[in-house]
């Protein structure tokens, strides 16, 4: 009896080690994938203001003076009236995992519309190496390289998957429109974004949206949280390398 509560006792210690060292991930198979701590690129949990130096906002007319962009109670706030980007100044590159919570907020607030989550990742310009130069305007973004989701976009009709060439062309990879793949008012979604050897996947929830396998994939670039007049809280974004 004796042993057997000494090898009880191990088996929680060693669990316990197990669980600190390591976090698991589910990928788009439901498999499940451990990443160290050492493969964690960010984790940003918004408890002090943007600093310009890690963060880059882009407010389509400057708000319109009904319009902000802040950290309020520990979460991302952006509530606009008009188009907004919000950039990580750090460039992404390799295969890697995005994730990251996020509500839209319907409160009666000035801007509250059920619409727009939306984000770009791997953005690069071709034609300047300073990609932080716009206003926040939805069509300054067409020159672009990069992948766009727009979920629950167009007064939360539609939800869109495109791969922006850097020429203009805005190739439309997916389009949902049933309900089950737009937006709830005031729900927190869990988003994860993947990266993994060409093959580019979109979580909501851990149910898998989009799936697409990029023969031509973007291999380094910025992310950026993207909306238009609406409110969103967001919280917890982290970002890690996948072997």
């Amino acid at each position: 009896m004796r042993n057997n509560r000494f090898f009880t006792s191990l088996i929680i210690i060693l669990s316990g080690v197990l669980s600190v060292s390591c976090q698991c991930s589910v990928n788009s198979n439901g498999d499940e994938e451990k990443t160290s701590s050492s493969n964690i690129i960010l984790e940003e949990d918004f408890s002090s203001p943007l600093s310009p130096e890690h963060w880059q906002v882009e407010m389509e007319g400057h708000g319109y003076g009904q319009s902000s962009v802040s950290v309020l109670e520990d979460q991302l706030v952006m509530d606009t009236k008009a188009g907004v980007t919000v950039w990580l100044k750090q460039k992404l590159q390799g295969n890697l995992q995005i994730t990251y919570k996020r509500q839209v907020v319907m409160e009666g607030g000035i801007n509250d519309r059920l619409s727009d989550l939306n984000q770009f990742w791997m953005a690069s310009d071709p034609r300047n190496a300073d990609l932080f130069t716009r206003q926040g305007k939805f069509d300054e973004y067409d020159s672009l390289q990069m992948y766009y989701i727009g979920f629950g976009g167009n007064y939360n009709k539609t939800t869109r998957f495109r791969k922006y060439q850097g020429t203009g062309e805005k190739t439309l990879l997916f389009d949902l429109e049933d309900k089950e793949h737009l937006l709830a008012p005031n729900h927190w979604y869990t988003i994860t974004i993947r990266v993994k050897d060409g093959l580019i996947t979109f979580q909501v929830d851990g149910e898998t949206f989009f799936s697409y396998q990029d023969e031509q994939v973007l291999k380094e670039g910025y992310f950026g949280f993207r909306s238009t007049w609406s409110r969103h809280r967001i919280d917890d974004l982290q970002i890690v390398k996948l072997d």
